[in-house]
Order: C-alpha cells, then structure tokens, then sequence
C-alpha cells in the first residue's frame, strides 16, 4: 500500500496562505462571522421543530412509535384545550395593554433631568426582574392565599371588604396572574424605554420648546415616533411571553391543575401531556399549533405597525 507523501514546509505555508487568503475574502468572511448563529438555529430550534412536527402525526409509546395522520390535531380541538387557549390569549392581551404604556411613562419619567431619585428608582423598578419566578410565584402564592390572614386579605378586609378565595375564582386569578407579570417585566421593559429615549438627541426637544411645543406636543410628536423600533420590540416579545407562560401558573397554584383550570395555560396543557402523561404525540401537537399561534400573532403585528413597509 502506497504510503501519503509528507508535506514540506513550504507546502504547509502555501496551503495556510491560501486558508488565510479564503478567510478573509468578501464571499466567504460574512458566512463565517454567521456560522455560529446558523449552526446553533439548525441544531436548538430547526431540528426540533421538525422533530415535533414529525412526532405529531405519531403516537408515540414506551418502546412504540407509529404514524396516526391527523388524529392527533383532532383530538387536540376539546374543551380542555380551548380553556387553556382562552386563558392564554386573555393573559396576552391584558399584559400587553399594562407592560407596554406603563413602562413607557415610566421611562419617560425616569430620563427627565427634573427626575428626583433618578437612579435609585430605576434600580428599584429593575429588582423584581433578578428574583427567581419560581420565588416570585411562591410569595404570591402566600400573598393571595385564601385565609383571612394572608397580606391581600389583610389589605381589603381594612378597607371594609370581604375576604376574597383569589386563587379559586376566575377573574380573580387572572388579576393575579397578570398583576405577577407586572411585577416582574415592568423593569424590563422600563429598561429598553430608556435605551431608546437616551438615543433621542436632546436638540430635538430644545428646538421644539423654543416653537412653543408643550411636553405633551414633545411627547406625541418626537418621543412616540421615535420608540417606535423599540415599542415594537417590547410588543414582539410581549406576545410571545404572554402565550409561553407556563412556570409562573405552575406555581400559583402548586401544580398544574387548577380549579376549574382557570390557570392553564398552552404551555401547560402541554406539559400535561407530554410530560404527565406521557403523550408526546399529542403534545408535539399542542406545541406546533403554538408556533402557528405566535408566528401568525407575530406577523400580523408586525404588518399593522409597518415593519414590512418599504421606505422611501
């Protein structure tokens, strides 16, 4: 057998140069600065979703795995499962009408150099956003609980009102579950706000104020055209977050099941059942039709705001 001829020096340094000359060329150099993107999408978010649009059509057992077609997306339409669908949306929408305006007077506020504290506040805002949600969602648990002694029933019951069960009435646990959110996103949204009016140049405002404009014309005509990019950033991630909650249902209510399941969630039917019950196929279902969900959610946001539009 013929054996491979070592290579010289020389050959080794012309072959280096010629990696070298490959790197830096200007058809190849963008594709490796993108690699690492491309490589974690295909491995951390392609490959599954095609793994759990395959596993979809299956039913999937201990040691059996056969295709069913659709039967999976048929029995994915029952009542359980446009309860959770139901919860979902509403939790969405309620926290996109709260974390969106809130944070954006917040900020506002926050940036003002007549701003007493400015900075104390804006840690202060910023601290729920470092504590766990697993914490966060056991102290709420203790807060809204159902003796007359816990912190919320404490509070209303010194207004004159009566002991409230937060947590086994519907409206109720909505208004916890979206008062939780609040809680802990309103500094994260304050944050980007902030990144965005600090990028506004102040001259803006000066000339402004020297035509007469008052600080609501300031506000209406500079300051909410030009966070524009950064409230449809807030906006996109909202809608996601709104349909992805899961942990924080789980633990108000100690569990996934809650009376009545007024805390399912999407998320949470399908961890109940892939997970409880170890259904994956009906699961992967749950979470294609999620995707579907959100993209869909995602795109026609993005449309009406006119992020597709071509400038002139």
């Amino acid at each position: 057998m013929a054996q491979p001829v070592p290579s010289t020096p020389r050959q080794a340094a012309v072959g280096l140069a010629r990696l070298r000359r490959l790197a830096y060329s200007q058809s190849v150099a963008p594709w490796l600065f993108v690699l690492p993107f491309i490589l974690s999408f295909a491995v951390f978010f392609a490959w599954p979703v095609l793994s759990a649009v395959n596993m979809s059509f299956q039913e999937v057992l201990p040691g059996q795995v056969r295709y069913i077609g659709l039967e999976n997306y048929r029995d994915l339409w029952n009542p359980t499962f446009r309860k959770a669908l139901l919860n979902s949306t509403e939790y969405t929408i309620w926290t996109l009408i709260i974390l969106i305006p809130l944070p954006l007077v917040l900020a506002v506020f926050l940036n003002s150099k007549l701003m007493a504290w400015r900075n104390f506040f804006r840690s202060t805002l910023f601290v729920p956003a470092l504590v766990s949600v697993v914490v966060a969602g056991t102290v709420f648990r203790l807060a809204f609980g159902e003796l007359e002694g816990s912190l919320m029933n404490t509070i209303i019951t010194a207004f004159g009102f009566e002991p409230q069960k937060w947590l086994r009435h519907e409206g109720l646990a909505m208004f916890t579950l979206v008062l939780l959110a609040t809680w802990r996103w309103t500094g994260i949204n304050i944050l980007y706000f902030l990144a965005g009016l600090q990028n506004i140049p102040r001259e803006l405002y000066e000339s402004a104020e020297i035509d007469g404009a008052s600080a609501w014309d300031r506000f209406i005509r500079i300051t909410l055209p030009l966070l524009k990019p950064i409230t449809i950033y807030v906006l996109t991630i909202s809608i996601y977050g709104g349909y992805a909650m899961f942990t924080e249902s789980y633990m108000l209510w100690a569990g996934n099941r809650s009376p009545n399941d007024i805390g399912l969630t999407i998320v949470g039917y399908l961890y109940r059942n892939g997970i409880e019950q170890n259904n994956l196929g009906l699961g992967s279902a749950v979470g294609i039709v999620l995707l579907i969900i959100t993209f869909t959610a995602t795109m026609i946001q993005l449309k009406l705001t006119g992020m597709f539009r071509r400038e002139d």
